[in-house]
Formats: structure tokens, C-alpha cells, sequence
């Protein structure tokens, strides 16, 4: 799996690369800049895209505006992004164009190798990858909204790791259910919230994230 990678740290970078090489990625490019991540994803188009969010020359959002720019020009680009903190405006930004193949961790809560790797693979693969602190801040946003209080708190906690990509089987583990259980769960919540109910897990997601960023139809 091709994979270019922004980190402004060298080693941080350094060892991101070896540790997605033993994990069998292969690095397309591994570089330091927003105008470098640019160039690096229209020319490699990679298969997923690993970006810090605040890079040179002015370490604001160059990271993000690079493969926000990318993915304009290459439609359902996969990116996971790296952050230090939340940021809801960035999150937003990333689920805007509703396309799969999106992530947002913060480096911080990234706690093992195994983690990383479901995330970026995930990704690529289409998926979602959000942490629960990403999700927690665009629930609270939209905790006013009519139809988030028609929810139980069960559903809350449903959506919510829905949310982070996970799939019926997963939360079921999570949450100790059934996945009969966590299915009539989420045949509720998206009768509730109006969204249209879909078997694959993606478009699901899809449907969900579109939904708190506000872009629901």
C-alpha cells in the first residue's frame, strides 16, 4: 500500500516511516512542508495520505489545506490526519465534500502501534477513523439540534462510536450487546435523525459524520 506522509518533526517522521514499513507500506514520499505534501499527492497519488495538520512555513493548517487542495483535484483521496488538539473547524473541513477515506487522530491519544495501523488501513480502505474527542466536540455542537434529543442515551452511545467508524460488531463488544441489539440501536437512530439506512458500514458512517457537520440533505 502506497503511502506519502507529512510530519515536520524529524523524528517523528523518521519514525512513522519505519514503522509503517514493517507494517509492509511502502513510503511514496515522506515530507516537511504543505507546498512538498501537495506536489507529493497530485504527482504519487497515493493509496492513503498520513498529514500533520500545522506544518512550514507557517505551521498553521498547511497540512490540511495541502490534502484538502489534493483531494479536490484527486475526489476520495483517503487522508488521516494528525493533530495535537481538536479542532472542530478542521474536522468540519475534512467531512465537507462527504467522500470516504477520512481520519482524525490526536497524536497524543494514540496509544499503541496496533491502533495506528487499524487506522491508516481503515482508511485507505475507504473507512473512517475519528477520534472519540473529535466526535464528542461535533456532538456537543449539535446537541441542540431537535433531533439529537430524540435519542436515548443508549443511541447517543451508539452513534457516537458509529461515528468513530466502528462497525455493529465492534460497538456490540464495546458496549457488552448483542449485535442484534446495537442493529435495532441503529435502525432507531437513523429513523430518528432521518437519514437513509444502509448496510455498508462506510456509508453509514458516512451518513452519520455528514450529518453533524451539518451537511445533511
Amino acid at each position: 500500500m502506497r503511502v506519502v506522509l507529512a510530519e515536520d518533526l524529524y523524528l517523528l517522521r523518521d519514525g512513522l516511516v519505519h514503522l509503517l514499513q514493517a507494517h509492509g507500506f511502502e513510503i511514496v514520499a515522506a515530507v516537511e512542508s504543505g507546498p512538498e505534501l501537495l506536489r507529493a499527492l497530485l504527482d504519487e497519488r497515493p493509496e492513503v495520505a498520513v498529514v500533520d495538520v500545522r506544518l512550514p512555513p507557517t505551521f498553521t493548517d498547511e497540512g490540511l489545506q495541502a490534502a484538502l487542495t489534493a483531494r479536490r483535484a484527486i475526489p476520495g483521496l483517503p487522508v488521516l490526519v494528525l493533530s495535537q488538539h481538536v479542532e472542530q473547524l478542521y474536522a468540519r473541513e475534512l467531512l465537507a465534500d462527504g467522500t470516504g477515506g477520512v481520519g482524525y487522530l490526536l497524536k497524543d491519544r494514540v496509544f499503541n502501534s496496533g491502533q495506528f495501523i487499524d487506522a491508516v488501513r481503515r482508511v485507505a480502505a475507504g473507512g473512517t477513523a475519528m477520534d472519540p474527542d473529535v466526535i464528542a466536540k461535533l456532538l456537543a455542537s449539535n446537541a441542540r439540534d431537535e433531533p439529537m434529543g430524540r435519542l436515548t442515551p443508549r443511541e447517543r452511545e451508539v452513534l457516537e462510536l458509529m461515528a468513530e467508524g466502528r462497525s455493529n460488531a465492534a460497538i456490540a463488544q464495546r458496549l457488552f450487546l448483542s449485535e442484534s441489539a446495537v442493529g435495532k440501536h441503529t435502525a432507531n437512530i437513523f429513523a430518528k435523525l432521518d437519514l437513509a439506512v444502509s448496510d455498508d458500514d462506510n456509508r453509514r458512517v458516512l451518513a452519520v459524520l455528514a450529518y453533524l457537520h451539518g451537511t445533511r440533505g
